[in-house]
């Protein structure tokens, strides 16, 4: 069974991610089925290390600061929407962050939580120097930046991962 479905719970996780993106139909039951086995299939070729998480309790600690911070990055965002790109106070910019996280997973979760972030996008990441550059659609202060990724969610996720 493995080596036909190697990543079970990954294509059943897409199958109805994609039957709740789409219509219930058997075609798009058939079709999502279809791309969710062929993705196991290229993670597998892929091998991404599995996930060794060392905290679980931590988890749901972690998802509600997330929640909390996309809430009140919506509220952000809409501000700066709602007074135009043109007031003065708010600019848009990169910013370079210094990362300690080392794990691909937990680099992988930081990642989704900064783009899932209204206002922030992931732009690069240096492995060789431990380096990310972010772009904010409000950059208050660099150093705010700095303490929000490392105090909330970096320090978190080393301790979930590693």
């Amino acid at each position: 069974m493995s080596r036909y479905l190697p990543h079970p719970l990954l294509s059943l996780s897409l199958v109805v991610m994609w039957l709740l993106l789409t219509r219930f139909s058997l075609g798009h039951l058939l079709l999502g089925s279809v791309i969710a086995i062929g993705a196991g299939w290229v993670v597998e070729r892929v091998q991404p290390p599995k996930p060794r998480l060392r905290r679980w309790h931590l988890i749901p600690r972690l998802f509600f600061i997330v929640a909390y911070d996309i809430l009140r990055s919506n509220i952000a965002v809409a501000k700066v929407v709602l007074l135009g790109p043109d007031n003065p106070r708010y600019h848009s910019g990169f910013i370079r962050l210094d990362l300690k996280l080392r794990d691909p997973n937990a680099l992988a979760v930081l990642a989704i939580i900064v783009t899932s972030t209204p206002g922030t996008a992931w732009i690069e990441y240096n492995r060789e120097e431990d380096w990310l550059l972010l772009h904010v659609l409000d950059v208050f202060s660099e150093d705010d930046w700095q303490a929000l990724i490392h105090d909330r969610y970096e320090a978190l996720l080393m301790e979930i991962f590693e």
